[in-house]
């Protein structure tokens, strides 16, 4: 094994950040994906998030906490997508980050609580959804949300 160190820059700590989370998204589109890909798309989300830790800003930050949250609702694994969309909120509400993000941290929570099972907190955070939804300034992101948002099954 060679002692060479590739030095981690900011810019290369934003290279992988955007590579891994752009890559993650290429994952979770597969219809079908093998258990080693499940293994790929977790892990590379939260590398993503690593690196974005390392030189992001807390917008980035409550991004990348919430592909983890979404990674793991994909993989019906509802307490981390649950602690993964707890943190994007709590990120957006420590920061004052409205908008898309903040709607879809409560997108994040709500997916969670139906991968639990738990219809009384879907619908809960379901609402809450909807209303910073309703805040989001850019008329395409509002679209890409609300798409998002229908793909939670009430009941």
């Amino acid at each position: 094994m060679s002692d060479t160190k590739i030095p981690l820059t900011p810019e290369l700590h934003r290279q992988l950040a955007v590579d891994l989370f752009n890559h993650v998204w290429t994952l979770m589109k597969m219809d079908i994906r093998t258990r080693a890909q499940d293994d790929e798309m977790l892990h590379a989300a939260h590398a993503s998030r690593h690196h974005w830790g390392q030189i992001g800003e807390p917008v980035n930050f409550a991004r990348g906490e919430w592909q983890c949250a979404r990674v793991y609702a994909v993989l019906k694994r509802a307490e981390p997508a649950h602690y993964h969309a707890q943190r994007s909120l709590a990120i957006c509400v420590e920061h004052n980050i409205g908008d898309f993000d903040l709607a879809f941290a409560y997108e994040a929570l709500a997916r969670a609580a139906m991968v639990a099972d738990d219809e009384e907190e879907m619908r809960r955070y379901l609402e809450l959804a909807r209303e910073a939804g309703k805040k989001i300034a850019e008329e395409d992101d509002k679209q890409i949300f609300d798409a998002d948002l229908a793909t939670i099954q009430v009941g």
